[in-house]
């Protein structure tokens, strides 16, 4: 099994995520993507394609199914609350794309750590 396929880290970073959010701060996605990012990934754009996918969708799914649960009623009076019309589809967008970048820029932040610590060897 490849490891380093972004398909597969982008469902790890998912599962893992929504795993350790059971249990832990919102933040802990951030320590999940970057660690996998660190460890795992291939290069800085699949990092933050798989941390932005993972993270983003281990809330979208959540808020989406919580807004559904409830007939949008609570994510209405929230997107109320934002500029955003009162609309909860768009509410629930919204946290996965900012669930997204903060997995994201955590997952590419790992590899950019990796490759700094350890620089590909120099061919030639």
């Amino acid at each position: 099994m490849n490891w380093r396929n972004p398909w597969l880290l982008l469902l790890l970073i998912f599962v893992l995520s929504t795993a350790v959010q059971l249990d832990l701060p919102w933040w802990s996605m951030a320590v999940v993507a970057f660690a996998l990012g660190f460890t795992l990934m291939p290069s800085g754009g699949a990092a933050f394609g798989a941390g932005f996918g993972g993270a983003g969708l281990s809330w979208l799914v959540p808020a989406a199914w919580l807004a559904y649960q409830n007939e949008g009623l609570l994510a209405h009076r929230v997107a109320q609350l934002l500029p955003l019309g009162g609309s909860a589809v768009v509410l629930v967008l919204v946290t996965g794309v900012v669930a997204g970048l903060v997995g994201g820029v955590a997952a590419l932040a790992g590899t950019w750590l990796r490759q700094a610590v350890r620089p590909a060897p120099q061919a030639g």
